[in-house]
Parts: structure tokens; sequence; C-alpha cells
């Protein structure tokens, strides 16, 4: 017996008068999985997130939720729920009645709720905060209080649209952490929409990468940061140095498009050609941490990156206006489509 997917999306296609927001997504989700939706602004990653919710009806195509079609179905008749980037508390009512709200409006008994409630606050390390308002809660409680209400009615998938993007940097890395230990103590399908790869990257066990209305690439985190597809994954999730036509056959020795992230490249003084080899000048190092970035204009024209860990000791900043030699592995040239292609 096989189990149907938590969702499936078939030739999903959502068009705003000329414009295809959404143009003929396939997609199989399965029960439990972390998914997340990457993409810039613009890409139909958010679009796809409200087609699932049923806020948005397709243009064509069908959504199916644990092997039912639910394409022409109200959102409140769908078995999912939305955990929106501003979280819309309620302000006049404690935490404890904003998490059970949903299940008073299903009807459920006041105390029934009221434990419900309690328990989901404790899952999302909230447990002796019930009586307070939102507005006393810090951001990141705030969140949690948001993710506890969409989950008190036990939806069998949450939809998570950017919840982290109002969140300062360091409360947004401590919530991707405790986002990710929440979802696996609920066991339940969550599906993250999100432009920071970095977040995609982190929280996921799969990835759709998504340009202009369509996936471009599907896979793993590792899958998608090491092996991108074309170009566009290329430099849209991490930094990478693409080689294309003349400028590949000349550094790369061949004719193609390519990337090598800039971590998979050493950089060593003087100039010293060879194979898997490049020579240019240092043109700036930034400091970055745990790490240098070093920008290299190429003898053969053109300007890299190569990030350097701090750990190997010298002073990196001597590098800058010298001559060297960027040497990598045949195994970290990754090749890439020259156009991109729709994940079917």
């Amino acid at each position: 017996m096989t189990t149907a997917p938590a969702i499936r999306l078939t030739s999903l296609t959502k068009s705003f008068g000329s414009v295809h927001a959404v143009d003929g997504v396939h997609l199989d989700v399965a029960p439990g999985e972390f998914f997340s939706m990457l993409g810039p602004s613009g890409s139909g990653k958010t679009t796809v997130l409200r087609l699932i919710a049923g806020f948005e009806t397709p243009t064509s195509g069908t959504i199916e939720l644990f092997g039912e079609d639910v394409t022409s179905k109200a959102p409140f008749d769908r078995d999912v729920n939305t955990v929106f980037q501003d979280y819309a508390l309620f302000p006049h009512m404690s935490v404890l009645e904003n998490v059970a709200y949903g299940l008073r409006v299903r009807g459920m008994g006041k105390q029934e709720r009221r434990e419900r409630a309690a328990a989901a606050l404790e899952t999302v390390r909230l447990a002796g905060l019930g009586d307070r308002k939102p507005s006393q809660l810090s951001g990141g409680q705030r969140q949690r209080v948001a993710l506890a209400r969409a989950t008190v009615v036990e939806p069998k998938v949450l939809l998570l649209d950017e919840p982290l993007g109002a969140l300062d940097l360091k409360l947004r890395e401590q919530m991707q952490v405790e986002l990710k230990e929440i979802q696996r103590d609920l066991g339940i399908t969550f599906i993250f929409v999100t432009h920071d790869q970095e977040e995609a990257l982190t929280l996921s066990d799969r990835i759709a990468v998504f340009s202009e209305g369509r996936i471009v690439q599907l896979g793993t985190p590792r899958e998608i940061y090491e092996r991108p597809s074309n170009s566009f994954v290329a430099d849209f999730v991490g930094t990478s140095n693409v080689f294309t036509g003349e400028m590949a056959r000349t550094v790369v020795g061949t004719v193609g498009d390519f990337s090598i992230r800039p971590e998979r490249m050493r950089v060593t003084a003087g100039s010293k050609p060879g194979t898997n080899a490049a020579t240019g000048t240092v043109v700036e190092t930034i400091y970055v941490g745990g790490s240098t970035r070093v920008v290299v204009d190429l003898d053969a024209g053109q300007r890299v990156n190569v990030l350097m860990s701090n750990d190997a000791g010298g002073d990196v900043d001597k590098l800058r206006g010298t001559a060297v030699t960027l040497s990598w592995a045949a195994a970290d040239v990754v090749t890439l489509a020259s156009e991109n292609t729709t994940t079917r």
C-alpha cells in the first residue's frame, strides 16, 4: 500500500491577466516533510502557497491533499492552516485565548480548548505565558504563539509564509533551530516560503527553487547548493563563480556553462598556471568573521570571489594588489544547463 503525497500539484497555473504568476507547476510533497519554496520576489512561490491554502483559485491544474482533490474547495474545507509574517494575533485577547480561538470557532468546549491550547503553548516553549497579552511578548515569542494557534487545530499541512522575516538576525537564527525542532516533534508537513537561501538550506528536507512562475530545481539542500542545475540557481543560492562561452573555454578548458563555489577555490601567491588553475590579481579582501572574501581579477578578464578560512593564519590583507594563482579540484566544477529548465 502506497501513501499519497501530503500535497500534489499537477499542471498548476495561475494567471493575472497576461501575467503567468504560476506556470504549469508539478510537485509532490511527502507526509511529514519540511519543504521550502525558495525564490526572489515575483517568482511565484507565495502564489503557490496561496493556491494550496485556497486563498486563490487556479486558472488550471489540480491540488490534492493526501489524495483528495481540494482544487475547488474553500479554505475552511481544507485541512491546512497558515502562519503569516505579521502573525495576525488578536491584541485584546490573552495568549491562551489567541491559541484557543480556532478551537472555539469549531465549537469545542471551554475546558477542553483551554487544555489543548495550554498543551500547544508547552510544545512551543511558552508554558506559563498564557495570561499575557501579545504586546507583552518579544517578536520571537509572538511568532511561537502564531505557530501554536495554527497547530492546535491539528492540520494535516502547515503553510508558513515567510514567518521569520520580521525578526532580527540573531532571533531569526534562533527561531530557525526551534522551528525545525517543533516540526519534528509535531510530525506534520510544513511548507515554508522564503526568499532567504540560508534559511531554506538550514530548515529544509527538500527545496523547490522558483523563477518566473516555475520550479527550476528541486532537491535536498546539499543537492541545490553543491550541484545547481543552471546559472540562476548557482547565483541565487549562495555565491558562485559562473563561467560561460569563451571564458569557460579559457578557464575551465572546455565549452559550456560552469560554476565553481568560492570556498572550493584555493589561493596561492604568484602566477603558476596549470590544469584546474587560473592566474589573476587580488583587487580586494573583505573580512567576514570566520573567513575572508578575496576578490580576484583573472588575467582572462573575469572577476571572481574566493572564500578563505581565517584559521589558516597569515595576513590575507597583504595579498591585495599581488599576483596569485587560483586552483580547484576537477570535481568542484559543476556543469550548468544553458537555460532555466522546468522541473516536471
